[in-house]
């Protein structure tokens, strides 16, 4: 049982760039900017090939938390973010990583 936790551990040589990322970025605190101005902040549990997001625990801002004004986030819980809404994505990591959802076709 032991071989098979560490087995799963180890990093895939057979995963590319972009899915090794992705499961860097499981179970993170993730906020995405949409192209309404809406801000969701939440933890990023799944995406798809057409580029939509779920997050967990997931609350929304209309305006940016970062903006200085106070304002009640609404509580979603589990949320389901169509790709093409989506304008940044900042992933909550060791050191600050901002991802430019439209910028990387690949």
């Amino acid at each position: 049982m032991a071989t098979e936790i560490s087995n799963q551990t180890k990093e895939d040589p057979g995963l590319n760039s972009g899915r090794r990322k992705l499961q860097k970025w499981l179970n993170k605190s993730m906020k995405i900017c949409m192209t309404d101005g809406r801000t969701l902040i939440g933890i990023f549990l799944c995406t798809d090939r057409d580029r939509n997001v779920i997050l967990g625990s997931c609350e929304e801002y209309l305006k940016s938390p970062d903006s200085g004004e106070k304002e009640e986030p609404r509580i979603l819980g589990l949320a389901m973010i169509p790709g093409h809404h989506i304008i940044s994505i900042h992933v909550d990591e060791d050191r600050s990583l901002t991802y430019n959802w439209n910028m990387d076709t690949s």
